[in-house]
């Protein structure tokens, strides 16, 4: 008889725990139901149309359809850089410094892959968007997780409590842990830092030797005047950091996947080189309308994108705190860390988002999802326009109010 062979990479995968919402959602949509879908951080809005027509005139040119470059063409490298020195006043060079890639997600992998030794170590903060920790184990490499600690009214890092969390999953790390991951505003939880917080993190880099990989992703996607920091701004990141950025929340270009990993040229090399065996870079034309994006509509996240979530976490807020669900309000990304309401944090937060899809027809991702300190949370993308949200508080008012029935009929 055959013998069944194992795929013990794919084998030391945890668990989708999003799969479970995604099922339960698609059944009741096959049923007729409308859902109101918080669950994914999936733009609503459609690419700025002179993206767009970028995309159709390079598109409409015969000589761009063949293969591309792997690390990405020169002047969208070019680009980025430029985009570096305008809001960072940091220099790159975009033949060293600068891989352009196929949406941040496919860049972090690849360079997790190229840079990471079987058995290595990489300590993520828990919770985490999971694809930052998966990566290391894809990669043969081990994760120590360490809690993220934050004020849960302004969801500013405490970093007394990041950098003694991080002391000890340095002393627990067998071997010595090799790499860092920070992903500020952060995602699931909006948590931000300060420059000050990169200052002791390269320091700190610098004297016990890791590596920082920092994702920047939501960068552009702040309010009420906070600014996010790039670590590249700390003299002698370059020495040993590298930053992920990414088009598809600040231009509403997810599906366009085009990305970005700068600094650290030892590592940016090694990205690079493992890219030319693996890809042959992004469509042409996509990476043409990209540059467009940011050297001529560097003001779309400020004038188009900030304004819309800006308005649904406001009206969110409200709206929920209306139906008897308290949120305090994040300063940066499109979404809402949402500590689930008193009455219901029994539940933990698979059950919750399980009953909410179910008795209310609202679906968020449950914060277990991201880790085991996300288990009191539910993460609510800021997805949905503002009629459906105050439909959703309508519907999740009546769900907590028949809760409290429920709770004083079994006392």
């Amino acid at each position: 008889m055959f013998e069944e062979i194992q795929f013990d990479k794919i084998n030391r995968l945890p668990k989708y725990i999003f799969a479970q919402i995604n099922d339960l959602k698609m059944s009741a949509r096959r049923a007729g139901e409308d859902i109101i879908d918080f669950s994914m951080g999936n733009p609503d809005a459609p690419t700025p149309q002179p993206i767009i027509d970028k995309l159709c005139e390079a598109a409409n040119r015969n000589k761009t359809h063949g293969y591309s470059a792997s690390k990405g063409i020169y002047k969208l490298r070019l680009a980025m850089a430029k985009w570096y020195k305008r809001k960072y006043g940091v220099i790159l060079d975009p033949n060293e410094e600068v891989v352009a890639t196929m949406g941040s997600k496919e860049g972090y992998v690849h360079l997790v892959q190229a840079i990471s030794n079987l058995g290595d170590v990489a300590i993520i903060p828990d919770p985490t968007y999971p694809i930052h920790s998966q990566a290391f184990i894809l990669a043969g490499a081990n994760v120590e997780k360490m809690e993220l600690v934050f004020d849960e009214e302004t969801f500013e890092v405490d970093e007394d409590k990041f950098f003694e969390n991080l002391h000890g999953a340095l002393l627990n790390s067998v071997p010595r842990a090799k790499f860092v991951l920070v992903n500020f505003p952060h995602n699931p939880s909006t948590a931000t830092v300060t420059p000050h917080f990169y200052e002791r993190l390269v320091a700190l880099a610098k004297q016990e030797r890791f590596y920082v990989i920092s994702d920047i992703a939501y960068a552009d996607i702040t309010f009420d005047g906070y600014t996010t920091p790039s670590i590249l701004c700390v003299e002698g990141a370059k020495d040993v950091a590298v930053e992920c950025y990414t088009l598809s929340k600040s231009y509403n270009m997810a599906g366009w996947r085009v990305g970005f990993v700068v600094g650290n040229k030892k590592m940016i090399g090694a990205l690079q080189s493992i890219k030319s065996w693996l890809d042959y870079g992004m469509f042409t034309p996509i990476q043409v309308a990209a540059t467009v994006a940011l050297d001529e509509y560097g003001d779309i996240p400020q004038t188009q994108v900030i304004p819309r979530y800006e308005k649904r976490r406001d009206v969110l807020i409200e709206a929920f705190e209306n139906a008897g669900w308290r949120l305090p309000k994040p300063n940066a990304s499109m979404f809402i860390w949402a500590k689930i309401p008193p009455i219901a944090r029994h539940m933990g937060s698979l059950e919750f988002a399980k009953q909410l899809l179910v008795h209310a027809g609202v679906a968020v991702s449950p914060g277990i999802g991201f880790g085991k300190y996300g288990d009191e949370y539910v993460r609510i993308a800021l997805i949905e326009n503002e009629k459906r949200i105050r439909q959703a508080a309508k519907n999740i008012k009546k769900f907590l109010r028949d809760l409290a029935e429920q709770k004083s009929e079994d006392y």
